[in-house]
């Protein structure tokens, strides 16, 4: 496709392509990040125990949630590409909902039912706007975040997230103690989806290898079908045109859902300075500027706080999609800004969402596994540039220690109060912070 463009052309973000080249590149986009834009809504539903099975009352939440994803998706996609002023990269920068925030939400809403997600969505409108507050000043805190601070925090959130994969796999948590738990039947579609992303992954090319993901959970999907796991009952009782609802499950200000997602709504900051100038560097061979970082940021924290209006979750820049610009070389915005056109028009339409809800667990599951897997991964590549001397070592030990302890072992916290308990059960939170703490404060050697 890039032949019908000069360098120069695929270079400049304010190039706009043939349509021919234009669409399906904007859909590639679509495909790349979308079964990862719809997995963190599915989870903290299935965390507060909403949602699942055909005859759940609370199947329109689940699905208003899918919905929200999709929408929010593309119109903070449209912040960033088109932009209002110092809003926005004005770059292909493709916006989703955020995988960095579920070990934070997940003790949040567990269990709690719908009710629980007002906490959630006060704490994401809090923590967008102090995310806003930071564009002006974000470049100037970079040296906090060193690949030594950054590589363990990514490594946390995949680590952490790993068990919520195999839960599915075998079955979703409302099956645990009950014999279908971990059945072959389910480990099969599993591991079908599981196959099949990695065959595409590691022997295909282009759209086929950028899309394994979403085509291997299809092939999960065929076969869970053809073992009559697959219900359509809720399809024909989604309408075909929805609108947002303001808060539509309630706001409520607490105090650990503020300062969880308000620290991770800082980390998050600091990733999409990195997939900015990982764009740059990717498909324009040159650094961001101040100007695209601080846009950037900007749309980042205000389409964060414009989803929790609608009762979604936290945004931010999808790395996945910066992967896709490197391959491709075409570096339109507008391009972008097809796919997020796209993920709008699959926001408005419920049914959309009420077939994705089809999905069964076990095979989401398969493509969870894959996706943390991932990003555990994308935090040992961060971590392959650490120059490991004994302090390096002693400050990546002493915090990975401290956050997969807490984590496994919550039961050590039963004396402390609620919103300390939250914070301190995520793991990944405890592991950050004294990250960063022993980064800042403990001298460098050269051992």
């Amino acid at each position: 496709m890039s032949n019908h463009m000069t360098p120069e052309q695929m270079r400049d973000p304010n190039y706009t392509p043939p349509m021919h080249v234009a669409i399906p590149l904007g859909i590639q986009h679509v495909l790349a990040m979308f079964i990862a834009n719809i997995t963190p809504a599915i989870i903290i539903a299935g965390a507060a125990g909403f949602g699942f099975g055909s005859n759940s009352p609370d199947f329109p939440n689940m699905l208003y949630m899918i919905q929200m994803c999709m929408l929010l998706a593309g119109v903070t996609t449209l912040l960033q590409t088109i932009g209002a002023g110092p809003i926005g990269a004005r770059l292909p920068i493709v916006q989703g909902t955020s995988f960095a925030f579920i070990p934070i939400m997940i003790p949040l809403v567990a269990g709690g039912g719908v009710e629980a997600m007002a906490i959630v969505t006060g704490g994401v409108l809090v923590g967008g706007l102090f995310q806003a507050a930071l564009a002006p000043f974000i470049g100037r805190m970079r040296f906090a975040l060193p690949p030594l601070v950054t590589g363990l925090i990514i490594l946390m959130i995949g680590l952490s997230l790993l068990k919520v994969g195999i839960q599915y796999a075998a079955g979703g948590v409302p099956a645990i103690g009950k014999p279908e738990f971990g059945s072959l039947a389910n480990w099969s579609v599993a591991g079908t989806v599981i196959v099949v992303t990695l065959a595409l992954k590691f022997y295909a090319r282009g759209m086929l290898s950028s899309a394994a993901v979403l085509i291997g959970l299809i092939a999960g999907y065929v076969l869970a079908y053809m073992m009559g796991m697959v219900s359509f009952g809720n399809v024909g009782k989604a309408s075909v045109f929805a609108m947002p609802k303001l808060f539509p499950f309630g706001i409520e200000f607490a105090a650990g859902a503020i300062i969880g997602i308000c620290l991770m709504s800082f980390i998050s900051a600091i990733e999409t300075v990195g997939d900015v100038s990982g764009i740059t560097k990717g498909g324009a061979d040159r650094e961001a500027t101040d100007k695209e970082i601080e846009g950037a940021t900007y749309a980042d924290g205000l389409g964060t706080a414009l989803s929790s209006l609608a009762g979604a979750l936290p945004n931010t820049s999808f790395s996945q999609n910066v992967g896709l610009i490197a391959m491709t070389r075409v570096m339109s915005r507008h391009v972008a800004t097809i796919g997020a056109i796209f993920l709008i028009i699959c926001g408005l339409v419920p049914k959309v969402g009420a077939i994705i809800q089809t999905v069964p667990i076990e095979v989401l599951g398969g493509g969870v596994i894959v996706m943390f897997g991932m990003i555990a991964s994308s935090g040992m590549k961060m971590l392959s540039e650490v120059n490991w001397t004994t302090r390096n070592m002693m400050i990546f030990g002493v915090s990975l220690s401290l956050g997969l302890g807490l984590l496994q072992a919550p039961e050590a916290m039963q004396h402390l109060n609620g919103t300390l308990k939250a914070l301190l059960g995520t793991g990944l939170l405890p592991a950050a912070v004294c990250a960063i703490v022993l980064n800042l404060v403990v001298p460098e050697s050269d051992d």
